[in-house]
């Protein structure tokens, strides 16, 4: 008896002391990984959720998150038949598997199974231990309870999805499906599916890239156990095996890449971006870009811009031919850059006149030499074509007519009524608003440009672009009345289309700058409003570059690439009128300039002429002459930008200057013409 007892009391202590030192080790261990503190790579997605471009993590690691949701169900199947059947039911630690291992151990006198369930597997993933050993198993069959009591079956599993090694820098099933087969896992072939499940188990000696035998070997092995579990019929069995194994990876998305920069840059502490960009149309719009940039000369460069005009939103954002082309400076933003716009502001300045009521698209118009004190603009072809209805004009993009009507709108008033939409226009230094903006004058941004022709289609209220989805509803700004907005789209509605484009779709305008710089072209139809710049990044000319040649055949092409018809546009708002020439109003039949063309003489600096030399004999005390002729009153004067006291009806003025150096003097009248001098005071 006092044996037994002993005996009892001896087990005893030996299962109290073994669980003691359990505990004690388990305590050891210390607390589990956090989850919560796992980097994966961020990624910005388009309007549906779709992957524009993901961004490596700061080890250079690709790991996309992944859940049951976003995975091909088959490669559950696959994956659930070959790496833990009985993952549903078990609590982290599969005992069958367990006892399955070891008697193969037995038996071989080597490792042939690991007996390592799923929830094992993330755990490893977890806590990376490079040594193989019963410690090491004892420690990840700890963590997979932990993470069973703290976790459903379904995080455990998208964890798996998500941090799984696929060879290389690739972890994750996203990252691997992307990278080997260009596609999301949730559309996976069967034999793409098992090559996916193989690979965790070996994945560098199984990588598709470096070892396509054994990676096919190892998808083999997969297919083999479905076949024999009668999970699928033999024949899809026997066509996934006549799959192609990938023999080298592919690169990571790169969709809207300029604008997938920005919108990291502005939140960076944010894992996930969602664009308000559809991602076929970008993916379309920058095959496009690329294609057409490369036919055109090597050091072209082409900007795409697509907005959808009910609500401002940006479709597509293409800033560059080639994100990574140096030659073409393919990492700066054109869509952002200021390059002169040509004539793609003559609808702006006919739009206006519209407005003001002293033009319709039938007045006619005068096409002829005209010179407005020492600037005397020609048309593009150098020819005129003599009196021409407005609408004639616009659709041919004629340069003295589109001057005479600035001339009489006023090039100021233009300028403020397009910058007081959001739109910025840029002078050269110490310049001033004048006529010569109507043909590039200034410098403009495509994506302003492209919100602009956007209010046209949406009857002259401009909405600012938004790129974040979820931004809000923005406020609008009227940029003209409805009417006169009508009219704008209803002329480029009949513009000649390039050679073999439709007619009557779109309604567009094309624009060329000074030298041969930048070709422009910007349309809409009822649903999008596209721009579309071609030029070299770094301003160089390029000859015979000129916007209806290069630059309109891309927007017509893009519109086609939409993969969407023409939407018509709006109907005529009320006030429209209807008529041809010889029925309007007499005021209206034909244009007639106001004070300007050969009978009005702009503002001119008489004195100083333009780079004189002025002596101040008696220092900053001496006030300077200027002396004005010409132009409308009253007239505004600026020195180096500052307006000088208000002298309108004096043309003989005197300012204060502030010491030596150079000083910009610059006269403007009522019209908006303008003329200015550099001069230098010593």
């Amino acid at each position: 008896m006092n044996a037994r007892r002993i005996m009892l009391a001896s087990v005893g202590a030996a299962v109290t002391t073994v669980a003691l030192a359990g505990v004690w080790w388990i305590t050891s261990l210390g607390p589990a990984p956090r989850i919560d503190r796992l980097e994966f790579s961020t990624v910005v997605v388009d309007r549906e959720g779709r992957l524009l471009r993901p961004y490596a993590t700061v080890d250079g690691r690709w790991r996309l998150p992944a859940t049951i949701e976003s995975v091909d169900l088959r490669y559950l199947d696959l994956l659930s038949a070959y790496e833990d059947r009985r993952f549903r039911s078990h609590f982290g630690v599969d005992p069958l598997a367990l006892a399955r291992a070891a008697l193969q151990w037995l038996g071989s006198g080597h490792i042939v199974s690991g007996g390592s369930t799923l929830t094992m597997q993330v755990a490893r993933l977890l806590e990376p231990r490079l040594e193989r050993s019963v410690a090491s198993k004892l420690r990840q069959m700890v963590r997979a309870i932990e993470l069973e009591c703290s976790l459903s079956k379904d995080e455990i599993l998208a964890l798996y999805l998500s941090l799984a090694p696929y060879g290389g820098n690739l972890e994750g099933v996203r990252a691997a499906s992307l990278a080997y087969f260009g596609k999301e896992p949730r559309r996976l072939t069967l034999g793409e599916a098992a090559l996916l499940v193989a690979l965790p188990q070996s994945p560098e000696l199984r990588r598709p890239d470096r070892s396509p035998q054994a990676a096919r070997n190892a998808r083999d092995r997969v297919l083999d156990r479905a076949a024999a579990a009668n999970t699928l019929p033999a024949q899809d069995i026997a066509r996934a095996k006549a799959e192609p194994v990938p023999a080298r990876r592919i690169a990571m998305p790169l969709l809207a890449p300029h604008a997938a920069d920005a919108a990291v840059a502005g939140a960076p502490g944010q894992s996930i971006h969602r664009l308000t960009i559809d991602a076929p149309l970008q993916k379309n719009l920058q095959a496009l870009a690329r294609e057409r940039a490369h036919a055109l000369g090597e050091d072209i460069s082409i900007a795409i811009l697509a907005v959808d005009h009910a609500s401002g939103e940006v479709l597509a954002r293409v800033a560059s031919a080639d994100y990574f082309d140096a030659r073409r400076a393919g990492q700066v933003d054109m869509t952002q850059a200021l390059r002169s716009p040509g004539s793609t502001l003559k609808p702006f300045i006919y739009g206006l006149a519209f407005e003001d009521g002293f033009i319709h698209p039938e007045t006619l118009v005068d096409d002829k030499p005209v010179r407005y004190g020492s600037y005397a603009p020609e048309n593009f072809d150098l020819t005129f074509q003599g009196t021409v209805t407005v609408r004639r004009a616009l659709q041919l993009s004629l340069n003295v007519p589109a001057i005479a009507v600035l001339e009489k709108v006023g090039a100021s008033r233009l300028t403020a009524r397009l910058e007081q939409t959001g739109a910025a226009m840029v002078f050269p230094k110490g310049e001033a608003p004048g006529l010569a903006m109507g043909l590039g004058g200034v410098g403009v941004r495509l994506s302003d440009l492209t919100m602009l022709y956007a209010a046209l289609a949406r009857g002259g209220s401009v909405l600012p672009l938004v790129e974040r989805a979820g931004e809000g509803e923005a406020t609008e700004r009227r940029l003209i009345e409805p009417v006169a907005a009508w009219y704008v789209g209803n002329v480029l509605m009949g513009a000649p289309p390039p050679e073999n484009a439709p007619h009557g779709r779109i309604a567009f305008k094309t624009g060329t700058s000074y030298g041969y710089r930048d070709a422009w072209s910007v349309g809409f139809d009822g649903r999008m409003t596209i721009g579309v710049w071609v030029g070299r990044p770094d301003g160089a000319p390029v000859p015979g570059l000129i916007g209806r040649a290069a630059a309109a055949p891309i927007l017509f092409d893009a519109f086609a690439r939409s993969g969407k018809a023409a939407v018509p546009l709006p109907p005529a708002p009320r006030g429209v009128l209807f008529a041809a020439t010889n029925r309007l109003p007499p005021p209206l039949q034909q244009f007639r300039p106001g004070a300007g063309g050969e009978a009005a003489d702009p503002p001119r600096i008489m004195f100083p002429p333009n780079g004189a030399r002025i002596e101040l004999a008696g220092g900053t005390q001496d006030a300077v002459a200027m002396k004005i002729s010409g132009g409308v009153q009253p007239l505004t004067v600026l020195v180096n930008g500052v307006p000088l006291a208000a002298h309108s009806s004096k043309r003989t003025l005197f300012f204060q200057p502030e010491g030596p150096g150079f000083v910009r003097l610059t006269v403007m009248d009522a019209r908006g013409a303008a003329d200015s001098v550099m001069v230098r005071l010593q």
